[in-house]
């Protein structure tokens, strides 16, 4: 198959802004839409705040940072991905917001072989491929926060997904440099299914007393060599996301181990969400 050379990113935040630094420091055109032209404007300066940091660490330089500016586009008209070859939805983990979004995407992009692909956590992908016309051209293809560092990507067929749809994916995964791994459609996929349980048992330890957000992220990093602690990967990823993905795995199999638990619904009404407010479990310069 010919490489993807026209790549739409639907989304701005800190997974569809990661997605497109990739695929643009990678040489492919990327068109990145957003809701609102503020919601735009602030995906812009995340895009060109990350490719900055590049390089000042040495990791990128002027010339290749300008050059990957050049092939970003944007946009807050899901019509103009209308010529993409390939297109990956990045929006909030909501299953309403995901369905009008891939509906509008199907209406949109003019090639019907286009790929529409869905990053989310969470919800099984068949039950966003049935709302569009081409459900074999919509597949999961979840990248892991934050997309320039982390090298895994979850691809997800559904049961009406085609086998060209799956290798062309395979296949846009390369192209970005990263290794993919197949994951069964089912809510958490791989690598939630295994990490969200840990995840809430963390919690769960700090909603019962049984010790300080501190000592059970020291003890994971320096007893388990864990990179991150259980709580500040919660803080990462952030906690309403985290919550949402836990009931859509609660939803499917009704087991308590996927139940949000309670101190973490209380955190995400009130607004204590991670990194991206200011304070989570652990508290941080904003």
């Amino acid at each position: 198959m010919d490489p993807v050379t026209r790549l739409g990113v639907v989304g701005c935040g800190l997974m569809g802004s990661g997605i497109a630094e990739v695929a643009a420091r990678s040489g492919i055109d990327v068109r990145v839409a957003e809701a609102t032209p503020d919601a735009l404007e602030a995906g812009r300066r995340r895009l060109t705040a990350s490719l900055d940091r590049g390089v000042r660490r040495g990791k990128l330089s002027e010339e290749h940072r300008d050059q990957a500016l050049a092939r970003l586009s944007f946009t807050h008209d899901l019509s103009d991905l209308a010529d993409r070859q390939f297109v990956v939805e990045a929006v909030a983990e909501n299953r309403d917001i995901k369905t009008e979004v891939l509906r509008t995407l199907d209406k949109a992009v003019e090639d019907p072989a286009a790929v529409l692909a869905t990053n989310t956590s969470s919800i099984p992908i068949v039950d966003l491929a049935v709302v569009t016309e081409r459900p074999a051209q919509v597949i999961g293809m979840h990248f892991f926060n934050p997309v320039p560092v982390q090298q895994l990507v979850e691809l997800i067929p559904t049961l009406l997904t085609s086998a060209d749809t799956v290798q062309r994916t395979r296949e846009l995964a390369e192209q970005l440099g990263k290794q993919a791994i197949q994951a069964p459609d089912r809510s958490g996929f791989v690598v939630n299914a295994l990490l969200v349980p840990y995840l809430l048992s963390a919690v769960r330890m700090v909603e019962s007393g049984s010790a300080q957000p501190e000592d059970i992220d020291r003890g994971m990093e320096l007893g388990c060599a864990h990179p991150m602690g259980p709580l500040r990967l919660l803080d990462l990823i952030g906690l309403d996301t985290a919550q949402a993905v836990a009931e859509s795995m609660y939803e499917e199999f009704k087991e308590p181990l996927y139940a949000p638990p309670a101190l973490l619904r209380r955190m995400v009404a009130a607004g204590h969400l991670g990194r991206k407010s200011g304070r989570g479990f652990h508290t941080y310069a904003t």
